[in-house]
């Protein structure tokens, strides 16, 4: 019998097996930002010890950065010394690090593929549960704990269970006006919040290789939503020609031997699964939240769902909770739901192609009246980017507001970017928990196409409506 991707890459890494059944797996590359991170060093200092392989690990700064200005101060004590101890920790351990202002700072998520850290058959692991997205080059890409982070400094290994093998297979082709956001919305409300649990999710079919690397990365971000250790796709050509443009990528003949080499990691036709899932992709429409967890999301062009609608007695009383905190009327059309603020950035959607699509909405049109739209690039050099390609004269122009510094922003609010109590957002964000953009706030997650389009009509609207 054949084997998946993810267990080719897996079996690769394994130093060896313990006695208790799990595998102490190397890692290629570990990055860092400023959460989580702290006591990990504390630990290490207190044991002893030191960072075995500085050259494999990177760090960033991106959950408390201010985005209004790089070389504004961070208002939050708890956010400040977080900061100033990655820089210290980088410091004394000669770790590579990104700091707020840098050329190449940014989500620790954007900055890795564009810095040419992440390649085809890595492991790599980060303090940060969406670190699933670099499984977009068929790497093996997952979060770690505080302990775990200590334990891949000291050793740059990790034990850990190995995890069963997830396909989900698209079919047909994506519609017009549909995209990877709206594609894994709707897998993660098929197969729920813990349907990927205790498994690696290969994404397969058609509608995925038709898919940028900006899309196969949001694809693979919200992976964990599912409740799956990691999500991957396979490399092929348009892998390729993404790392071919990143730095420290080889050349000439030695980039064609890493070229073979990515090329031959697929899954085996023969491969069996754990477990299976068929989308078909051409059915699909915009998508957007509803509730309190990305399984709780709809068709943009449906209506809030009733409690009475779930058998489950569980997702039922789920949905009451949701109802009342999102302050949702069954029967309500989503294009009926008014927003007072929009977010365009993230690890799922902060990248350039992301700016692109809620730029050619916003083209020529004004921000609704009283609506706050704010769009943070994922990084420094997307800003750049951006600007090169005049985004921000057309974002101003529509009235937005495009930050001048990067970072995670409003996705995690912690830092001055969030919403008020009571406050009903449209985000492209990964999570629309309770208070998860500011205490009180309401959020529905939509792509960023349908987040500008929001951001024109004041109520959730797809480019269409437009």
């Amino acid at each position: 019998m054949g084997s998946t991707l993810a267990r080719k890459t897996w079996d690769a890494h394994v130093v060896r097996q313990g006695d208790t059944g799990d595998d102490l797996l190397y890692v290629d590359m570990h990055l860092l930002h400023e959460v989580n991170t702290p006591q990990a060093f504390d630990d290490l200092r207190a044991a002893g010890r030191t960072v075995r392989r500085p050259d494999l690990t990177v760090g960033t700064e991106d959950h408390n950065t201010p985005t209004v200005a790089v070389d504004k101060v961070i208002q939050d004590p708890a956010g400040r010394r977080q900061t100033t101890l990655m820089r210290s920790n980088c410091a004394e351990f000669d770790i590579p690090l990104h700091r707020l202002g840098s050329a190449g700072q940014g989500i620790v998520h954007v900055i890795g593929p564009e810095l040419g850290l992440v390649r085809p058959g890595m492991t790599l692991v980060c303090c940060d549960s969406h670190t699933t997205t670099l499984g977009a080059f068929g790497a093996v890409a997952f979060g770690i704990g505080t302990k775990q982070v200590e334990h891949v400094l000291a050793t740059q290994t990790l034990p850990m269970k190995r995890p069963k093998d997830m396909a989900v297979t698209i079919t047909g082709a994506l519609p017009s006006g549909v995209t990877a956001k709206d594609l894994v919305l709707a897998i993660i409300a098929g197969i729920g919040t813990g349907g990927g649990v205790g498994h690696i999710i290969e994404y397969r079919g058609e509608a995925v290789t038709a898919l940028s690397m900006e899309g196969r990365m949001t694809l693979c971000n919200m992976s964990v939503e599912a409740g799956s250790r990691a999500g991957l796709t396979a490399p092929d050509e348009t892998t390729f020609a993404y790392l071919r443009a990143r730095p420290g990528m080889p050349r000439g003949a030695e980039w064609d031997r890493e070229v073979a080499y990515w090329a031959s990691l697929r899954s085996d036709e023969d491969a069996a699964y754990d477990r299976e899932v068929l989308v078909d992709a051409s059915v699909l429409t915009p998508y957007v939240s509803w509730g309190n967890n990305p399984g709780q999301s709809i068709p943009l062009n449906g209506v809030v769902p009733s409690p009475t609608d779930f058998a489950d007695p569980q997702e039922l009383a789920a949905a009451e909770r949701a109802l009342a905190y999102m302050d949702l009327t069954p029967g309500t059309a989503m294009r009926d739901v008014s927003i007072d603020a929009v977010f365009v950035g993230s690890c799922t959607n902060g990248r350039i192609e992301d700016l692109r699509a809620a730029a050619e909405v916003l083209k020529g049109r004004s921000v609704a009246d009283g609506l706050h739209l704010m769009i943070v690039p994922g990084s420094a050099p997307v800003r750049r980017q951006a600007v090169d390609e005049g985004l921000d004269r057309v974002f101003a122009e529509a009235g937005a507001d495009f930050r001048p510094a990067a970072g995670c922003s409003m996705c995690a609010a912690l830092n001055e970017d969030r919403l008020l109590p009571g406050q009903r957002a449209a985000s492209t964000s990964n999570r629309n928990f309770e208070g998860r953009q500011g205490k009180g706030s309401r959020t529905h997650i939509v792509s960023p196409a349908v987040a500008a389009a929001t951001a024109v009509v004041g109520r959730l609207a797809a480019p269409a409506d437009l």
